[in-house]
């Protein structure tokens, strides 16, 4: 068994932030956690080839407002604004309160693990080779000024009968550096030979943080 980490579940409240920030009481809390999800498969099915990363949730008292980031904001909001008007109003049927609704533009798509991870796999559902997806993947991010790259296919590479995963890295990639800004994402490739799982991370550089204050506090909290 591999003893692995997730790269942003590791540096949660040190230098990454949760997707849902709201507040609920115990008896309602698994409730707005399963509409929490409801509300991205809804997102993510209603716009499947907007090229979303991601959505931030956030929950007030007699509102919901969201958040999508994604490079292809026209395809969200559409002509004159009626995909993003059909998608608040079967947001507002779901969950019953008013919503509001923000689309954010991500300015460098290599720079987005998920992007990047999908990308990938759509690649490999089109039968290009997972060496060459990989490849301009990683070339791609680092003309963009990515620190470093990593990225892993796994499954049954070009429809071999064993499955085995390969790699792929250029620059730095520290794992166990709470203070490097990591961006991880998973995507999955459907093929006739089978599912075939991408990884992807991306090392942005290092956050630090903006007075020597917060510094000697993070280094407290990483120290313990």
């Amino acid at each position: 068994m591999g003893r692995k980490v997730h790269p942003i579940g590791f540096r949660l409240g040190i230098n990454k932030s949760w997707d849902s920030r709201w507040f609920a009481a115990p008896d309602k809390y698994a409730d707005q956690l399963h509409e929490d999800r409801a509300i991205r498969e809804l997102i993510f099915e209603s716009t499947p080839r907007a090229g979303i990363s991601t959505v931030e949730i956030e929950r007030f008292p007699s509102s919901v407002h969201i958040t999508v980031h994604t490079s292809k904001p026209g395809i969200v909001i559409g002509r004159k604004g009626a995909n993003v008007k059909e998608l608040r109003r079967r947001i507002q049927e779901l969950t019953g309160t008013t919503v509001k609704l923000d689309i954010t533009e991500i300015e460098n798509p290599d720079l987005d693990a998920r992007l990047v991870a999908e990308n990938i796999a759509n690649q490999l559902e089109r039968r290009i080779s997972h060496r060459r997806a990989m490849s301009r993947a990683v070339s791609q991010a680092m003309r963009q000024g990515a620190e470093g790259i990593k990225v892993m296919c796994s499954g049954r590479l070009s429809g071999i009968e064993m499955a085995r995963r390969e790699w792929q890295m250029e620059g730095r990639v520290p794992s166990q550096t709470l203070r490097a800004d990591i961006d991880f994402a998973v995507a999955e490739a459907l093929t006739t030979f089978g599912r075939i799982g991408v990884k992807a991370w991306i090392y942005k550089g290092e956050i630090l943080a903006d007075n020597e204050e917060e510094q000697e506090a993070m280094d407290v909290y990483v120290s313990e």
